[in-house]
């Protein structure tokens, strides 16, 4: 009964990315008779999991480092992950700077945009 709740971890089509300073792999969690594990921790996994009754497969990547991953994963990545996090803005300021910035033409546009985020106004 004991062997029906384990879980086994497999990765194939293993390779190193120099340029991307990490490793990418496809993961495979088989978990016969148990329903979904819990994330695994360290390993960002971009995609979603393609899930069975049996496992799932995935796609996944380590980092030789956290600057690393900071530098080349998505900012909602690193949130999800724990490694940033979220600025809130409200919806009303969204919405004021987009409409603004329709009143604006050429390069005054950018300097707008610069404006609402915190820059100095000319």
């Amino acid at each position: 009964m004991a062997d029906s709740k384990a879980v086994t971890i497999r990765t194939r089509k293993f390779m190193t990315n120099r340029l991307l300073s990490r490793k990418q792999f496809v993961i495979d969690v088989l978990h016969p008779g148990r329903p979904k594990v819990s994330k695994l921790k360290r390993i960002f996994v971009p995609c979603g999991n393609v899930g069975g009754v049996e496992g799932e497969t995935g796609f996944g990547l380590i980092y030789e480092s956290v600057e690393n991953a900071k530098k080349y994963e998505p900012k909602y990545r690193l949130i999800r992950n724990g490694l940033d996090t979220k600025v809130e803005k409200s919806r009303k300021q969204l919405k004021e700077r987009k409409n603004g910035a329709k009143k604006i033409r050429g390069v005054k546009k950018t300097k707008a945009g610069d404006a609402a985020k915190g820059g100095k106004k000319k």
